[in-house]
């Protein structure tokens, strides 16, 4: 009995040591994986950006994949390890209205298109602005004073600065009410926001990636609903009347003859100032994702505010920063996949043509119909582009 007893014991051991065993293995071969599904990755970054830059210095600038660089690894004749499979696919992030720079009467208009009626699109202009501009005064019946935080059961004071994550929505007053529903989840009106708007700072938005919403943005929206059909019948390549090649616009003398020299649309440009490249890397059961957002030169660069926060916190704890241009060290994004704003000076300058924005690994990209249901997204892709 006492020998049956003790091989049931160990029998019971062994198979909880061979079960603890089986999951450490499964994690160190999971992360093997994605060490070397990693290099494949920045691998493929590489050969898509020389495709890129290719492109850009042949043509003088960027301005939609439907010029032939959509598919850059087959334009490269690029060939990933045996058993893996690469894929590329782009975001132009400068089709969108750049945050740091909207006017208050662009918000008004796009919120009213949202059914918002005037005085709380206005109102919800004030929250934003309130909260991202440091001398902003609000004046919407209603709309949140600087003080209202004071009075929170944490107070604090808005931070004076361009929103570094959409999430931020989540703590401003009023916005929060709009953004996001009563179990605090974000919303319809949320992913619109973010498919409208990105966070880093550039003049003009690329029309040739323009979000459904950007043209009712900058005009009336009863006059711009002609006009946005006959814009999404051009970049999807049904008409042609424009001059160029029907897919984009090369020049802003392309969208006079399309859309009327009088359009809202003549305010926006026809360059890429940031586009965003998704590297993924298969392998069996394996993936590996890399997300990283550049800018060409003269493009889109983190918004000043951004680096003045960096430099006032590493000036508190005795830490000289100062930004740089060297995109080897501006590449790394801060925990929790924050935007890179300020790195150390480098010795050695690379002139490398691109500027890294922002870096993330294996984030979570939302699928295509989530999406077209949604009619937005904070991360994923322009639908107008390959």
């Amino acid at each position: 009995m006492l020998v049956l007893i003790t091989l049931v014991v160990v029998g019971l051991a062994m198979t909880l040591f061979v079960e603890k065993a089986s999951n450490d293995l499964l994690v160190e071969v999971r992360a093997n994986d994605a060490s070397h599904l990693r290099l494949e990755a920045y691998s493929a970054l590489e050969t898509t950006l020389a495709v890129l830059e290719d492109f850009r210095a042949t043509i003088g600038a960027l301005h939609s994949p439907a010029e032939g660089w959509g598919e850059p690894l087959d334009f490269a004749a690029y060939t990933p390890a045996e058993g893996r499979a690469v894929e590329v696919t782009f975001v132009d992030e400068s089709g969108k209205l750049s945050l740091p720079n909207v006017e208050p009467s662009t918000l008004v208009n796009l919120f009213k298109t949202w059914e918002l009626s005037q005085n709380d699109a206005e109102k919800l202009a004030d929250a934003l602005l309130g909260w991202m501009r440091p001398d902003y005064i609000p004046s919407a019946a209603g709309a949140p004073q600087p003080e209202d935080y004071e009075r929170d059961e944490i107070p604090f004071a808005p931070p004076g600065r361009s929103l570094q994550s959409f999430d931020e929505l989540a703590s401003i007053d009023y916005a929060r009410e709009v953004f996001y529903d009563e179990h605090g989840n974000r919303n319809e009106l949320w992913h619109r926001f973010a498919a409208t708007f990105s966070l880093f700072s550039y003049d003009t938005p690329n029309i040739n990636a323009a979000p459904p919403d950007l043209l009712a943005a900058l005009g009336d929206l009863d006059t711009t609903r002609q006009q946005q059909r006959a814009l999404d019948d051009f970049l999807g390549g049904i008409d042609s009347r424009a001059g160029g090649a029907a897919g984009y616009f090369a020049n802003t003398a392309e969208i006079a003859t399309l859309l009327g020299g009088n359009s809202p649309a003549m305010s926006l440009g026809v360059e890429i100032k940031a586009l965003r490249i998704i590297v993924t890397v298969r392998e069996g059961e394996s993936v590996y994702r890399l997300n990283t957002l550049v800018a060409p030169p003269r493009g889109a660069t983190p918004p000043k505010s951004w680096l003045e926060t960096a430099a006032a916190a590493a000036a508190s704890d005795g830490t000289p920063a100062t930004a740089t241009a060297n995109p080897a060290a501006a590449a790394a994004a801060a925990p929790g996949g924050a935007p890179a704003a300020a790195s150390a000076a480098t010795a050695t300058e690379l002139n490398y043509p691109y500027t890294f924005l922002e870096i993330r690994e294996n984030d979570v990209i939302p699928n295509a119909s989530a999406i077209d249901n949604a009619a937005a997204d904070d991360t994923l892709l322009s639908p107008r582009i390959p």
